[in-house]
């Protein structure tokens, strides 16, 4: 009940590119997330995710974030995960396009799930170094096999804990996923972390920030850092920028 109130809420105060007056949130409305051409990879991302809905092995899920709301057991067939869990379609693509347009060189994902919005990424722009950290070491295994069939080697796919490897990363990273735990203290202790790891051109994607009052308890706070200017709820994402040079402006768009 909760995100379905969430949602009207969205629907009501959410515009399109008609009602965003900054030019760097319109460009990027209008070029990268309402693009309607038909690109030639997105063949690629449907035989990725077509490949694990046809899977229907058993995998044991060790889950370290909120849990699931569909499945009661941590035994799962592989292909119900990509049913239910996993990127859609139409996210997939829009993950293509991201990278596409921002071209991101070092990308970080926590989360990586079965690799299919790691796969969108990693094709949206080759030459990008991804990182990408699940906690599973069964999902992490998977992802591993599924992305080196699919051909993608610019992925490192690292299975743990993301308070053991979060502090010992190095450098700055051009776009960050945050995806692997729908906590509100989690993600705050993981944006707090991290910020640190970015650039004023470094784009943060935060996952379900209507999961729950706790998730967007947390946008709410992410939003009123001072480091952070421009943010847009898509409803089930979040995305943040840094940028200096842009006033502190908040946009709600409908995708």
């Amino acid at each position: 009940m909760f995100q379905v109130v969430e949602y009207i809420k969205f629907l009501l105060k959410s515009t399109n590119q008609h009602g965003v007056h900054s030019p760097f949130v319109y460009d990027l409305v209008t070029q990268c997330f309402y693009d309607k051409t038909n690109h030639p990879e997105y063949k690629s991302l449907s035989a990725y995710r077509k490949n694990l809905l046809k899977n229907k092995a058993f995998i044991n899920i060790k889950d370290f974030g909120s849990g699931s709301r569909v499945f009661k057991s941590n035994s799962r067939a592989i292909n119900e995960i990509a049913k239910t869990s996993g990127t859609t379609k139409k996210r997939a693509e829009l993950w293509f396009r991201i990278a596409q347009y921002f071209q991101p060189k070092h990308t970080l994902e926590l989360g990586t799930s079965l690799g299919i919005a790691t796969h969108a990424i990693a094709i949206g722009h080759s030459d990008n170094t991804i990182l990408s950290i699940e906690g599973c070491p069964q999902i992490a295994r998977l992802a591993k096999s599924e992305l080196s069939k699919a051909s993608i080697e610019n992925v490192t796919v690292k299975a743990g804990t993301f308070e053991s490897i979060l502090p010992k990363l190095n450098g700055n990273y051009d776009l960050i996923f945050f995806d692997g735990n729908h906590n509100k203290s989690a993600t705050l202790d993981y944006f707090n972390t991290l910020i640190d790891r970015a650039h004023n051109d470094s784009v943060f994607i935060f996952d379900d920030i209507h999961w729950s009052r706790g998730m967007l308890d947390a946008w709410k706070t992410i939003k009123t850092n001072p480091k952070v200017t421009v943010t847009i709820d898509t409803f089930f994402w979040g995305i943040v920028f840094f940028r200096k040079e842009q006033a502190k402006e908040n946009f709600c768009i409908r995708l």
